[in-house]
């Protein structure tokens, strides 16, 4: 049985991601036929129908489904052997976070690894932490500072850093008679809110808002009370808009991770040292305990 190349996975990966030939083969700028042909032809190499027609777009079958997860898993893999054999400080390093650690707590231990390794090719994405999780998995990303990742992923905590979550809101507020405002499916925090809720006993009023922008927005104006991490409000409880409210089993501790694969690549070993290196980031500095 002959090998399905990468190209051909690539192209079948973008019909199951778009569910559809039309909208892969324009993502592709190839033409429609081409991609109706790298279909087949792996439909044939491996002996199982992957995709059926569902009204006027497609559907995976269920091989198709367990074949897309192989090519990202074969896809990120292959990217990231290009990546593992470069010399570290010319290497390339994907981090991904979740929105409040890419604001309050990574912004400057990358600006300072920058400034010292100037030729690593770096990107950084924001998505929530189950999306994250999957990333890593696949090998699409190389490091994401997080919550605690989920177990049987294989995925390592590499080091870690306190923080905790606390509930906010104006204060005139009571959090047992007020709208709880929610961020987004995915969201751990989310999660934690829920949790919270549960074990208070309470089943308030609640708001989901996509961003964790728009959350802190909606408690300034009043709209409800949140949990989020206190790395994220030092500046509103400066300025006094917001107070932390005292709410029985807060605040709970929360820190941030360090997770990779277990296989990361020279460069990402290379900013995990300069995470952990109180020398280089001060504060910011993560901790392997």
């Amino acid at each position: 049985m002959g090998m399905v190349s990468a190209g051909r996975m690539e192209t079948f990966l973008a019909v199951a991601r778009h569910g559809g030939i039309r909208r892969a083969a324009a993502q592709l700028h190839i033409t429609e036929a081409a991609v109706s042909a790298a279909v087949a032809h792996i439909e044939k190499q491996l002996g199982a129908k992957l995709i059926a027609k569902s009204g006027r777009g497609i559907t995976l079958t269920e091989a198709g489904r367990v074949y897309a997860e192989y090519c990202r898993g074969i896809l990120g893999l292959m990217k990231e052997a290009q990546a593992a054999v470069r010399r570290a400080e010319t290497g390339r390093l994907r981090i991904g976070v979740v929105a409040t650690a890419g604001e309050y707590i990574l912004l400057r231990p990358l600006a300072s690894f920058r400034r010292r390794f100037p030729d690593i090719e770096l990107s950084l994405s924001v998505h929530p932490r189950d999306a994250l999780f999957l990333e890593l998995q696949h090998h699409e990303t190389d490091l994401v500072i997080a919550g605690r990742p989920p177990r049987d992923t294989g995925l390592v905590v590499r080091a870690r850093r306190p923080s905790s979550l606390v509930v906010v809101g104006l204060p005139e507020l009571d959090p047992l008679h007020t709208t709880w405002l929610l961020r987004g499916r995915g969201s751990g925090t989310r999660e934690a809110t829920l949790g919270l809720l549960d074990q208070l006993r309470i089943e308030p009023a609640t708001l989901t808002l996509g961003s964790h922008g728009a959350v802190l927005a909606a408690a300034r104006e009043g709209l409800g009370v949140t949990l989020i991490h206190s790395d994220a409000i030092s500046q509103d409880l400066e300025n006094g808009v917001l107070r932390v409210l005292p709410v029985e089993g807060t605040p709970l501790d929360r820190p941030w991770h360090a997770i990779t694969t277990r296989t990361p690549t020279p460069t990402t070993r290379l900013f995990l040292t300069h995470l952990l290196d109180p020398a280089e980031v001060g504060s910011d500095a993560f901790n392997t305990g």
